[in-house]
């Protein structure tokens, strides 16, 4: 007979735990919070200390008379939500709910879903840490007050259905900030000069470097015909030589922010994907004989720190399999990454380094096999030696004029033979290997090959660059940057085009706005330093009422110069050359939520919308009647499909090229990967360069 009740958030987590604790436990699922603010006001008593007034969600009716019957049969009831702010504020609403005492010795938190470590927790329960409950409280009451504060006075001055948030807010600002860097750009020009030379049989290159022994930059074309004069028929006679042994480290093992990094370069998963396949391998898989077991770690942590315990089971592993000469000396210590770092959990890692990718294969789906295995080499890799490897740099002269080879050989591979971190812009690191190569020595020339190029602009952020950008900045915390990401495309405040930001109209208007009225909202430092204040509380060093009573009187200010000052903008209509089909009256642009679309101008006599869409060229592969067309989702991703749609539903994410498959006749696609841009065949694979396939098409 049971005489404990155990409450948790999901049913997953409820299965793994209800194995390892027996039947003297009865688990229960609380499916998330049970209490919120309401959505129909603002839910916060400003002139009460912000107090909130939390009502319980709709639709757990239901869920709660269970836990409540269920409670009232036990002697003890413990509440096992996860271990961070949001846990425990559902523990404290439960606690509520349950009318159990908060002081009690009821909370339990585990980082790792094992039997072990549960089976630990649950002999330490602990009260309810109300340090952790008033810091998620300030940050809801906080983002709470902005977006119903500032919210209802942009549907007043602009149009209804426009939001404004705390985090998301200096999010859209850093896309609209790099937009503006784009555009603002003026590219300049400067040019290279390769040198493809030999020596024996073997062929390397070397670029220009100087010429007089000074650095030059070349800016033009008569600055490499000079250098190519001074050069004349000059043999390339070898200078100085310089050869060293250079150590590379692994990477620490990850965090939230870089899980998220890592997986969109490798395995090209949006934040939000990230987070839920990591939260399915945290509460745990089953692995036949084995059981339900977790397999990661607490996937929200901004700490690099790793257990002695974790450390040991690493060495084990890497020393049996690789060699003692893989293992450092010392176990490896990460420090933390930046001084908000609040390290209170471990780092992501395996819950057992013995697990090895390959022996949960055939116990998970494609995705969480792809992600545990991330995490596995990732962690494995941080303990291992560092690489080693040789470098070599070779001045070469041609009269006056110096060109610069450099190479590098692996020579001891130490964490590479595990894992190698990956970059954003997918160049992969490879042996460049130079002959053998001494003072005096000459090198033929094959080819003097002068190249133009025009500097770049700054790129536009992917996710993970924008979520490394928070990081960096100290903006949010590791549990909310994949629901930032969320929210700016759901309120169509930014659109994803080849998988980059760029930000929509809507989003630039709201910008704009808020830099005028609300400039402390859209300022990076303002914002981080609110989110100090905020990890204060939760260290129990500042009291939350205070802290939002000393942004508010401010905010305040900024709401009545707002509500006075801020012009109403009227959003005209924007005329367009489409005829509507059924009344013959001209078509015209209209901002919705989900951006612009085409209405008729006869409304409200006629009602006929349709959605703007860009043509591609390519005539429908599924219906044949139809052409494919670019569009958008309601998140802001753009896609492709038939314009005959419902008629036909053909769709594709990725884009089509005007140019049929010259093995098959089917359609051709493109499709990015580490950099590089390939053209494949969607019915029988043929792949090509792109800039094959453009040379085809035209």
């Amino acid at each position: 007979m049971a005489d404990s009740l155990v409450i948790v958030e999901s049913p997953a987590k409820a299965k793994t735990i209800g194995k390892y604790l027996g039947s003297k436990f009865i688990v229960k699922a609380s499916m998330g919070h049970i209490r919120d603010l309401p959505k129909s006001q603002i839910g916060v008593e400003v002139e009460n200390d912000f107090q909130p007034k939390y009502i319980t969600i709709r639709g757990k009716g239901n869920v709660l008379k269970e836990l409540r019957d269920a409670s009232k049969k036990v002697k003890k009831v413990y509440l096992a939500a996860d271990p961070d702010r949001e846990g425990e504020a559902i523990a404290w609403h439960l606690a509520h709910y349950l009318e159990l005492d908060e002081k009690d010795d009821c909370r339990v938190v585990f980082n790792e879903i094992t039997k072990q470590a549960v089976k630990d927790a649950f002999k330490n329960p602990r009260p309810i840490d109300m340090d952790l409950v008033n810091a998620q409280q300030a940050r809801r009451v906080l983002d709470r007050l902005v977006g119903y504060k500032i919210s209802p006075l942009l549907w007043k001055k602009v149009k209804k259905g426009l939001s404004a948030g705390r985090v998301q807010s200096v999010a859209v600002k850093l896309i609209y900030d790099r937009e503006n860097e784009i555009n603002a750009f003026i590219p300049e020009e400067y040019w290279s000069i390769t040198a493809h030379l030999t020596k024996g049989k073997s062929a390397f290159e070397a670029k220009f470097h100087s010429v007089g022994g000074e650095k030059k930059e070349l800016k033009s074309e008569a600055d490499v015909k000079e250098m190519l004069a001074l050069m004349g028929q000059n043999p390339f006679i070898v200078g100085e030589v310089k050869e060293k042994e250079r150590q590379r480290n692994p990477s620490p093992p990850f965090i939230t922010s870089s899980l998220q990094q890592e997986a969109a370069r490798k395995l090209n998963f949006r934040a939000s994907k990230t987070m839920q396949i990591a939260q399915q391998l945290y509460e745990g898989v089953d692995l036949g004989k084995e059981g339900t077991v977790g397999l990661i770690t607490y996937m929200r942590t901004d700490s690099t720190r790793i257990s002695p315990v974790a450390q040991e089971e690493a060495k084990e592993y890497i020393v049996g399999k690789y060699g003692e000469a893989y293992m450092p000396e010392t176990p490896r210590v990460y420090l933390k990454k930046n001084a908000g770092a609040q390290d209170a959990h471990e780092a992501i890692r395996p819950t057992s380094a013995l697990r090895d990718p390959e022996s949960v294969k055939a116990f998970t789906s494609k995705d969480q096999f792809r992600l545990y295995k991330l995490v596995w080499e990732r962690f494995v890799a941080s303990q291992m030696s560092s690489a080693v490897l040789d470098t070599m740099t070779v001045d070469l002269n041609g009269g006056p004029v110096t060109f610069r080879a450099t190479g590098s050989k692996l020579k001891f591979p130490g964490f590479m033979k595990v894992y190698v971190e990956g970059n954003d812009d997918g160049t992969t690191d490879e042996d460049r290997l130079l002959p053998a190569l001494v003072p005096g020595d000459t090198a033929n020339s094959d080819q003097i090959e002068p190249k133009q190029h025009f500097t770049q602009p700054p790129p536009r952020y992917t996710e993970a660059r924008l979520v490394r950008m928070l990081e960096e900045l100290g903006i949010g915390r590791p549990s909310t940057y994949a629901p930032t990401l969320e929210t700016i495309q759901k309120r169509n405040y930014v659109a994803m085009e080849e998988k980059k930001f760029i930000p929509t109209e809507l989003g630039d208007l709201v910008i704009q706005l808020m830099e005028e009225f609300f400039p402390e909202i859209l300022d990076a430092e303002f914002t981080a330093n609110m989110e100090g204040d905020l990890d204060h509380v939760e260290e129990g060093t500042q009291d939350w009422v205070n802290v939002i009573g000393d942004f508010y009187k401010s905010f305040q200010k900024r709401l009545d110069v707002a509500e006075d000052e801020m012009k109403e903008i009227e959003i005209k209509d924007e005329p367009s050359d489409e005829v509507c089909e059924k009344c013959g009256s001209q078509m015209v642009y209209k901002m919705g939520r989900f951006g612009k679309f085409l209405a008729c101008s006869g409304f409200p006599n006629c009602r006929n919308t349709k959605p703007i869409v860009k043509e591609t060229g390519v005539q429908c592969p599924k219906c044949a009647k139809g052409h494919v067309v670019e569009r958008r989702s309601k998140k802001g991703r753009i896609f492709y499909g038939c314009n005959l749609y419902p008629e036909c539903d053909f769709v594709s994410w990725d884009k089509p090229v005007a140019k049929p498959c010259p093995s098959c006749g089917g359609m051709m696609v493109e499709k990015r990967s580490k950099g590089e841009t390939n053209i494949n065949c969607t019915v029988c694979g043929h792949s090509e360069q792109a800039e094959e396939a453009e040379e085809a098409a035209e």
